[in-house]
């Protein structure tokens, strides 16, 4: 038994979500389906994360146990051969049994796209938030290392899902700006449910001048879902990598 690791790209504009559900088309589902059809052998794909509807990937890892002959490194081009054009595989190799894509992870980094002018992009719709208001970027960076520590983010998760604890570690939290497009990049040891589309609605809430970059602290040490901004759009959400 071969336990092989995938590193996926995919745009996630015409799926919901990674996990497999019983309606509509997911991630995880079309990719055990190409998987299935090359090695005649029922699998279950395990993934990185749960990404939400609409949200892309550039560095999600999957695994999966087969007792398949073909070598681990040509798996990769077999499965994008019956893949559709919207998920990639960009590399295929085997590891070791005990490795699991989601609880040996040790972090990851996701960045989060904002278009900051007059009028939204047609080109780019499905991987920029639109955000019409001039940002005050310089308070938005200010207000970024607040975040960065330990914390209880229970303030910053959305109802749903059931986790044990609410107290994540993160490690970095910043922006890049060029012209119109604001890119927000934060790396921690794990996210809750919504936790890095809230975080990004309330650096915007700062941007607009609703908030002050110092009451972030306050924010976090209340707990309260209320008092942080709304949770943004999907599609500017993209895993960037994952950490091992």
């Amino acid at each position: 038994m071969k336990n092989i690791k995938l590193t996926l790209e995919y745009d996630g504009t015409n799926y919901q979500g990674w996990q497999k559900q019983k309606i509509g088309e997911t991630i995880q589902g079309t990719l055990e389906r190409a998987i299935e059809e090359l090695i005649k052998e029922e699998v279950e794909v395990t993934g990185s994360s749960r990404t939400d509807s609409g949200v892309h990937a550039k560095g999600f890892i999957a695994n999966f146990k087969t007792e398949s002959t073909i070598p681990s490194n040509k798996f990769r081009e077999a499965l994008n051969y019956r893949l559709p054009e919207d998920i990639v595989i960009l590399k295929s190799e085997e590891v070791s049994d005990d490795f699991h894509s989601r609880y040996s992870a040790k972090g990851k980094t996701y960045s989060y796209s904002i278009i900051n002018r007059d009028v939204p992009s047609a080109i780019y719709r499905n991987y920029y938030y639109h955000v019409k208001k001039k940002l005050n970027t310089e308070a938005m960076e200010e207000a970024c290392k607040y975040f960065i520590g330990t914390h209880d983010f229970n303030a910053f998760k959305s109802s749903g899902g059931s986790v044990k604890t609410t107290v994540r570690t993160i490690t970095d939290l910043h922006i890049e700006h060029s012209g119109d497009i604001i890119k927000i990049y934060v790396t921690g040891d794990g996210f809750l449910y919504n936790m890095v589309r809230i975080i990004v609605g309330t650096l915007i809430m700062v941007g607009n001048n609703k908030i002050k970059p110092c009451k972030i602290k306050d924010i976090i040490d209340s707990k309260d879902r209320k008092k942080a901004g709304n949770c943004v759009p999907a599609n500017g959400l993209i895993l960037e990598e994952v950490y091992y």
